[in-house]
């Protein structure tokens, strides 16, 4: 067994072992077919595989609708010039982009505070947030690339790259980086790849035709005076006077096929005291239709009109990218949301122990006053009161700076100062509802991020252009071969020169003797009535001998195709440890909040009959501010699980990408940057207010009796 067969085996495996326990024997079937060794005759899992050897990966879903806009305007047709041909000619203006917010932002205005639901979040991020308006001009620009492709240009390129300039909200429990779509990628089209890919050919190939014609004229007038060296020749004449008027037109244009048409059209007038000249002034007229024909290289609509298909691909993959940058970015703002919950929760949890401490200073110097406490209890709850307030201050500098934070992710200008002074109230909570995906299969799982990653999609779209490359490589080795042919004419006229006249009689001819006279329409008709044709056929040949350049990007051409298979089998690899590894970052968390939960519950309970004890006497200050810090402590650990278990939670329906879906975000309103219908959240509750501890009694409690 040679090696590609090993790896295709242990791929196979590695693929298999991540199924359900139920499939155990089945798997080490499979696995032994692989590599050759007999297995026990029992019944046997069907699982499709490609040509490598690999299973075989479902067909990615393209972003739909294709072509999102977010403008009215489609900038893929350019301007169109009839009745009006000067629109041809006209700039453009793109709408210069709008920095100030969406009203939506200032109705959560409320006596001085934002009170901030999830959904109103993810609204506000898709209508203000800078990295989705700047990832949005993206589907403008490659409409311009497929319009620069209609004329037969070259592509420029479209940024395909996540934009990730918003602060936080990128780090995740188990996952670190929020799953695939966190890093930024190369540039569709003739770009440079990303993740150690290579696209330096695509572009590469013969160059196609260009399909716009053009409209070419020369006017321009020219008098000269020219000194004789020869006075035989001009009649005795020193200088020669000549004036010439030129009036040349051409039209060239080319075409899908490969085939080239220029028309010329020439005309002059030239006047001169020449006495030689038979003509004065005279008119000459020429005319030449050309046709050539690429028969090899540069042959057909599939190596001319390549550059079409390819920016079409790169508006689809840009289409892709733009519902990359969706997920991304609403899951970026679900991370800053549930930061900003746990750092206003816990600043709620300091400020309760902060009141408890201080509370039990003060029962604590009151006993002191009538002489029932030693006064080292005092100092001990001094302390605690002054670690809870640096606790405190430490917890809303976190606070304020998580509210920062949230709006920056959600805002477009923050120098309104009731704006940027206002408090962030959040007003979801988490709820630990299970979603269905954790009481799916693996293999579900895995199969429907496949379908719905825009990575995968991007990853096969530009495999499609990296084949339509090869094309043109393969093309460009063949040798330059070009039929033409051409038809023509030409025609010479004016006024007969009163010298001709004269040396002919001088000579014994007649007048007639000279050529006819002629005006320009005389010439004209001459020259398209066929009276003096000019035609004629013949191949023009070009044969590079060795031809070493085109066979190198031949050649690279497809070792740039071979890496893209690989990268985009190792994106199905990743997807699926990503996938498990976001279920399994659920399950732990489910079971972290649960246990935090309990130990939270028991904390609070220990607390509240510490202090039952503290007045019959039958506890200590250091016992109950003990317990004080094991409930902060809990309630802290709660905080963080519920936290984790939101973002983890957030970041497995990235995974699958089925966060717009399952929020019922329009990603033609969130292209167009104006969201008709908020977003609707599953697995919200308000918050509930929490039954602090009871704060003890501002009567001491009497001593203990001995």
């Amino acid at each position: 067994m040679n090696l590609r067969h090993w790896q295709a085996s242990v791929c196979v495996a590695l693929t298999l072992l991540s199924t359900a326990p139920q499939g155990t024997a089945q798997q080490a079937r499979l696995i032994a077919q692989q590599v050759g060794a007999t297995a026990p005759a029992t019944p046997q899992a069907t699982v499709t595989l490609d040509a490598s050897g690999l299973p075989q990966a479902p067909t990615p879903i393209l972003t739909e609708p294709l072509f999102l806009r977010p403008t009215a305007r489609d900038y893929s047709n350019g301007h169109f010039g009839l009745p009006d041909p000067f629109r041809w000619y006209t700039p453009t203006s793109y709408p210069a982009p709008r920095l100030s917010n969406t009203p939506h932002l200032d109705e959560l205005l409320t006596g001085g505070k934002i009170y901030l639901s999830l959904s109103d979040a993810v609204t506000l991020a898709l209508e203000n947030n800078y990295d989705i308006a700047i990832a949005r001009i993206n589907l403008d620009i490659a409409d311009a690339d497929l319009l620069r492709a209609k004329a037969g240009s070259t592509l420029r390129g479209v940024s395909t790259g996540i934009v990730a300039n918003t602060l936080g909200g990128t780090s995740s429990t188990v996952t670190g980086g929020g799953g695939p779509g966190g890093t930024s990628s190369g540039t569709g089209g003739g770009g440079a790849g990303a993740s150690g890919l290579v696209l330096s050919t695509n572009g590469g190939g013969a160059v196609p035709e260009v399909l716009d014609p053009t409209i070419t004229s020369q006017l321009s007038y020219e008098s000269a005076s020219v000194q004789q060296t020869n006075l035989f020749f001009s009649a005795g004449l020193p200088v020669i006077y000549t004036k010439t008027a030129t009036y040349n037109f051409g039209y060239n244009q080319g075409f899908l096929t490969g085939t080239q048409l220029a028309v010329i059209f020439d005309n002059s007038r030239l006047t001169t005291d020449n006495p030689y000249s038979s003509f004065d002034p005279a008119l000459a007229s020429n005319f030449r239709a050309t046709f050539t024909q690429h028969l090899l290289q540069g042959f057909g609509p599939g190596i001319n009109g390549r550059f079409i298909l390819q920016a079409k691909n790169d508006r689809r993959i840009t289409d892709s990218a733009f519902r990359q940058q969706l997920l991304y970015t609403v899951n970026q703002v679900e991370n800053i949301y549930w930061g900003l919950v746990s750092a206003y929760e816990d600043e709620q949890a300091k400020e309760r122990a902060l009141a408890q401490s201080t509370q039990l200073t003060e029962d604590n110097r009151k006993q002191l006053a009538i002489g029932t406490l030693a006064p080292l209890d005092v100092v001990n709850s001094d302390a605690s009161v002054a670690s809870d307030k640096q606790a405190l201050i430490a917890s809303q500098t976190n606070l304020e700076y998580q509210q920062l934070i949230m709006k920056q992710a959600i805002a477009r200008n923050l120098n309104d100062p009731e704006l940027s002074n206002a408090p962030v109230i959040p007003t979801d909570r988490v709820a630990l509802d299970r979603l269905p995906e954790e009481d799916m299969p693996i293999e579900d799982l895995v199969t429907e991020a496949d379908r719905n990653n825009p990575q995968i999609e991007q990853a096969v779209l530009n495999m499609k252009n990296n084949r339509i490359t090869i094309k043109a490589e393969k093309n460009g080795l063949l040798p330059t071969v070009d039929a033409y042919g051409f038809y023509g004419a030409a025609a010479a006229g004016g006024l007969v020169s009163p010298e001709c006249v004269l040396q002919a009689q001088q000579a014994g001819y007649p007048a007639s003797a000279c050529p006819t006279t002629a005006g320009f329409g005389s010439v004209f008709k001459s020259t398209v009535n066929n009276s003096f044709p000019d035609y004629g056929v013949g191949v023009n040949i070009s044969i590079p001998l060795r031809n070493r350049t085109a066979q190198a990007d031949e050649a690279r051409s497809q070792m740039e195709l071979r890496q893209s298979q690989m990268r985009l089998q190792q994106l199905y690899t990743q997807i699926r440890i990503q996938v498990i590894n976001g279920r399994y970052a659920l399950t732990n968390d489910r079971a972290q909040v649960a246990a935090a939960q309990a130990q939270r519950d028991y904390a609070q309970q220990s607390f509240i009959s510490e202090q039952k004890k503290y007045k019959l006497g039958a506890s200590t200050t250091a016992l109950v501010l003990q317990q004080g810090r094991n409930l902060a402590i809990a309630e802290n650990s709660l905080i963080s699980a519920t936290a984790a278990y939101a973002k983890d939670r957030a970041a497995l329906m990235q995974l699958l990408s089925t966060t717009l879906d399952r929020y019922h975000i329009d990603i033609t309103d969130a292209a167009a940057g104006s969201i008709a219908q908020a977003p609707t959240i599953p697995g919200l509750t308000p918050p509930k207010p929490e039954a602090a501890p009871k704060p003890l009694s501002d009567t001491p409690s009497p001593p203990p009796t001995l």
